[in-house]
């Protein structure tokens, strides 16, 4: 008899890349973002990281294990992710238990009510920020001003965020009057402004995307058509009207684009597969934060952006599908 030919199930190959490795390499991408925030708003900023991710990882355990009984995962660095991406969400004089709270809406809402890693549609870290946002507002929205890094934060002085100020000028009185109030490109290009842990510093997270991009951890296709729309959109309103508009690159430089785009949009699991159906994604996510930015009550609109397009993944997944190899033969 001839030798057997056994046929299994693909995948027939398996690549070197796990959830482990993946997650890693984000975190090492986010250290610039974080050095930058600790120099910005001292021990503080660590205080509310390590509460962020103890919280989620915490919380990630004891669901897997007594709500799902199944395998504890946490090794995976998953939960980790989750909790230094929610902490880049929030101010660094937030309360502590809020931050617990809101890592227990990540881990548990967004992320094992869904079945765990892999399941949920929405961002886990996202789910947390802005359930937060919208139940304690006044909380979200103080921003202590940076002072260096021995500064405590518990009784700091705060101050608007650059797009808050632009927020409550529109329509109101002229861009230009008010841009002397806000950071000038330079500063918010380094840093030095208020806002959440991650998002002061535009610099620090391009480096982190230059790193994820060169470990090919994820691919050019969402940053890209996010940062390229906001521009395309904001520069056509400038354009139009500069009297009442900020210029295109205030709004990639401020607020939370850089941090959504990079490290929240790209999201293996709520984001789409196909090349097409990320461009796509990314427009609408780019559309949708300038919408809100400029018309909406809110002067930031990331979050928001990102989890409507998160719910539309779905939809991309289903009706852009890459080529099948191989071709079709008619018959006749």
């Amino acid at each position: 008899m001839g030798n057997n030919l056994t046929v299994s199930l693909s995948p027939h190959d398996h690549g070197s890349e796990t959830t482990r490795k993946l997650m890693l390499g984000v975190l090492i991408a986010l250290i610039p973002a974080f050095l930058v925030t600790v120099w910005y708003f001292g021990y503080a900023a660590i205080m509310v990281t390590a509460i962020a991710v103890l919280s989620c990882v915490g919380f990630e355990y004891l669901m897997q294990k007594y709500l799902l009984k199944s395998e504890t995962r946490i090794n995976d660095l998953s939960a980790v992710v989750t909790g230094v991406l929610l902490a880049f969400c929030l101010p660094v004089n937030i309360p502590p238990g809020l931050i617990v709270i809101g890592s227990l809406v990540a881990i548990g809402v967004g992320k094992i009510s869904f079945g765990g890693i892999g399941n949920n549609p929405f961002n886990p870290a996202l789910v947390g920020r802005v359930f937060l946002f919208l139940s304690f507002p006044v909380q979200m929205t103080s921003w202590p001003v940076p002072k260096g890094f021995l500064t405590g934060y518990l009784d700091a002085v705060t101050g608007p965020t650059p797009l808050s100020v632009l927020n409550e000028s529109y329509d109101k009185v002229p861009v230009t009057d008010v841009m002397e109030k806000i950071p000038s490109h330079i500063e918010l290009l380094i840093g030095n402004m208020g806002g959440s842990l991650g998002e002061i510093s535009a610099l620090a997270l391009f480096i982190g995307f230059i790193y994820l991009l060169w470990k090919k951890i994820i691919t050019w296709h969402i940053p890209v058509s996010i940062i390229a729309t906001i521009l395309i959109f904001t520069g056509l309103l400038w354009a139009i009207n500069p009297s009442n508009h900020a210029d295109p690159l205030y709004h990639i430089l401020s607020g939370g684009v850089m941090l959504g785009a990079v490290y929240m949009a790209t999201d293996y699991v709520t984001s789409p597969m196909s090349k097409r159906g990320m461009i796509i994604y990314g427009l609408g996510i780019g559309i949708l934060t300038v919408i809100i930015r400029r018309w909406a009550a809110y002067p930031e609109g990331v979050q928001f952006a990102i989890l409507i397009m998160n719910a539309v993944t779905p939809l991309l997944n289903m009706y852009i599908k890459p080529k099948r190899f191989g071709e079709e033969v008619k018959n006749g």
